[in-house]
């Protein structure tokens, strides 16, 4: 049994390190799907990784001998400060290909607040019609993205609020897809993008949006749940691990 679920990982790892872009999706309190994007990334030996938890400031402090040192890493990246998990989730993922370049796609404050206000093309330096930002969204999809956002905050934010946080999240579906593309350009792949499910998605998530502005890459596209929940948006693949411990997260809103 071992020597065959052995095989069936080697036979998963060998098809995702075939791709140009392979996305990890992740729900970011979990260490298991942590666990799992350093096996994968072990695997494929990326040129280069993306993160979504790091601005590309964050990223260009990363460098060979702090590879080694998760304390002195995380200082580095002002982790404590950023409002992600226990940096220790993470640096499993770094440490499974130290030869990788690291870059960085998160959305800063000033971009975000650009975005929430109707502009794309400051924070995608004037790129945002390649990553078709200059459109609006179908009503129904606009729809159905502000309802995520409405539910993930615990049905507790004011409704006029809603349309400036689907503009947030498309800059950073967007910033994703163009600092993949970017990563590939400049070191020939393979490329693995650490982000969580909702911008992992192919209907609507970077990875549409990178097929829009560069359709002739190969891409793969692994989502992870808990429990075997059903996870919605178009995955390659999907992995599932035990949930997380984690407080009531609506808690702080009442």
């Amino acid at each position: 049994m071992r020597s065959l679920a052995f095989a069936l990982f080697s036979m998963l790892s060998c098809a995702a390190s075939a791709q140009d872009i392979s996305v990890l999706g992740e729900v970011h309190d979990n260490p298991a799907h942590h666990v799992a994007q350093a096996e994968r990334v072990a695997a494929i030996s990326p040129a280069a990784i993306v993160f979504e938890m790091l601005t590309p400031e964050q990223a260009a402090r990363v460098t060979p001998d702090l590879l080694g040192d998760p304390a002195a890493l995380a200082t580095a990246l002002e982790w404590e400060d950023s409002g992600w998990p226990d940096f220790a989730m993470y640096h499993p993922i770094f440490a499974a290909a130290p030869a990788a370049r690291i870059y960085g796609a998160g959305v800063g404050r000033e971009e975000a607040r650009a975005a929430m206000e109707g502009g794309f093309d400051g924070p995608m330096e004037g790129e945002a019609a390649r990553f078709g930002l200059d459109e609006p969204l179908p009503e129904n999809e606009q729809a159905a993205r502000e309802a995520l956002q409405m539910e993930a905050h615990c049905n507790a934010i004011p409704e006029e609020m809603l349309p400036g946080m689907v503009r947030i999240q498309r800059l950073r579906d967007a910033m994703l897809a163009r600092t993949a593309l970017q990563a590939h350009e400049e070191t020939g792949g393979p490329v693995v993008v650490i982000t969580g499910n909702g911008h992992a998605r192919r209907d609507w998530g970077m990875p549409a949006l990178l097929g829009q502005a560069a359709p002739e890459l190969d891409l793969h596209v692994v989502g992870q749940t808990e429990n075997g929940m059903p996870l919605v948006g178009g995955f390659d693949e999907v992995l599932s691990a035990p949930p997380a411990q984690r407080d009531d997260p609506c808690a702080a809103f009442r």
